[in-house]
């Protein structure tokens, strides 16, 4: 099994890349943005916490999301890896993450940051916003989730850099140019 960390600010193009991805090697994507609307559209009790939270431009607390995690991935046992998009966001996610692939028996083989600077997420995500409709993309939320990003989450990069884990992959220009670097990463570590 392959397990891969894709990294990014909101709007650097880990769905993208993701979905090409998953067409190239089969492997399972897992968004925790994804797992949180579901949540949230099927209004479950953890939806509306989550919802709440993300309103409010907050990042969804470890424990709820290393919990939702879990669960998708011991849905799919046979899965010949996964994509990990939107996490780990915290230092203690990758922690946890670490811990709970051992004991399956595996680990994280690479990790991805697609590096895009702050002007060109921002005409990104103004772009889907107009295309998809998405709540967390309006401006105001934008603002504090990519805050979010370089504030905070930017910080799990050491943890894998000092595991060896971590290629850092221009974010910006031709799809697929950028897809092509994200598979040479992959390769090399297959």
């Amino acid at each position: 099994m392959f397990n891969l960390v894709l990294f990014g600010p909101p709007g650097a193009g880990k769905g993208t890349q993701s979905e090409k991805l998953i067409n190239k090697y089969g492997f399972v994507h897992i968004s925790t943005g994804d797992l949180f609307r579901a949540h949230i559209n099927d209004e479950t009790t953890l939806g509306k916490r989550v919802k709440e939270l993300i309103s409010a431009g907050h990042l969804v607390p470890d424990e709820i999301t290393i919990a939702m995690l879990e669960g998708e991935i011991d849905k799919k046992p046979d899965a010949k890896g996964f994509i990990f998009d939107g996490f780990p966001r915290t230092v203690i996610q990758a922690e946890a993450l670490d811990i709970f692939l051992k004991n399956m028996g595996e680990n994280i083989n690479a990790v991805i940051a697609l590096d895009v600077d702050q002007d060109e997420l921002t005409r990104r995500i103004s772009e889907r916003q107009k295309i998809s409709g998405r709540a967390d993309d309006a401006a105001d939320k934008l603002i504090k989730r990519i805050d979010e990003y370089f504030t905070k989450t930017i910080h799990v990069l050491p943890y894998y850099a000092d595991q060896e884990k971590l290629t850092k992959v221009n974010g910006i220009g031709e799809i697929d140019h950028i897809f092509n670097e994200v598979c040479e990463v992959i390769d090399r570590k297959l």
